[in-house]
């Protein structure tokens, strides 16, 4: 394995959590007006498309578990790389998170994903499962059409950005918006016991979704 593959994950990762934490952390009350959750969900879908652009090509651009198991199960990705690349997301989510408790105004749960009390319409353990689960399979039938051999050249960053910003538009009110195991595990760590008690279903939900999501995509494209 590339070590510099694995640099590019935990840079990508890094920057993706904080693309998250920045615009939930301090958007949300600023002076000017609140960017909410379009601002949150336009902050990580242009810093994922810029990061495809900039660094994708290193590693393959995945910054998330979901995405690099379930391209291990679509025959995109050997599965021998997947536990390296899943150690430097997780490691570049941690660190991102790091980096906010310096400079301060986190919140209480670190802008952590969970149900009930975490979630910003009480949703339960089942709807937020769900959610992850379908928006994780989603995304990842974007992701394996937009990068197939025959997809057209330069704009698959774009496809997977968008449909990022979209995910998070549709999901943040339920969930706080995951699918993304690290980026759950990153909040949790500084988000409480809560945060870190429910972090489980963050793992599983995006996890199951995103094989689904890729085996879906297989079925589909008889050349993937």
């Amino acid at each position: 394995m590339k070590f510099k593959a694995l640099g590019a994950e935990f840079v990508g990762t890094f920057m993706l959590m904080a693309s998250v934490l920045g615009a939930a952390f301090y958007s949300f009350g600023a002076p000017g007006g609140a960017a909410g959750i379009i601002g949150v969900a336009l902050s990580i879908g242009l810093t994922v498309m810029a990061l495809a652009y900039s660094i994708g090509h290193i590693s393959g651009g995945h910054y998330n578990p979901a995405v690099t198991l379930g391209l291990v199960a679509g025959g995109r990705f050997p599965m021998g790389d997947a536990i390296g690349y899943i150690i430097a997301q997780c490691l570049g989510a941690v660190a991102a998170c790091a980096v906010f408790t310096i400079i301060g105004n986190t919140g209480t749960t670190f802008a952590a994903n969970g149900y009930d009390n975490l979630s910003m319409l009480k949703a339960g353990l089942v709807p937020v499962f769900v959610i992850e689960f379908v928006l994780t399979a989603f995304f990842l039938i974007v992701i394996m059409g937009a990068t197939r051999a025959t997809a057209a050249a330069g704009f698959a960053p774009i496809a997977i950005g968008l449909t990022l910003t979209a995910i998070h538009l549709m999901s943040i009110p339920i969930s706080n918006a995951s699918v993304n195991p690290a980026r759950s595990l990153g909040s949790a760590v500084f988000g409480g016991p809560e945060a870190l008690l429910q972090v489980w279903v963050f793992w599983a939900a995006p996890i199951l979704g995103g094989v689904a999501g890729a085996l879906i995509y297989k079925w589909l494209d008889d050349e993937a």
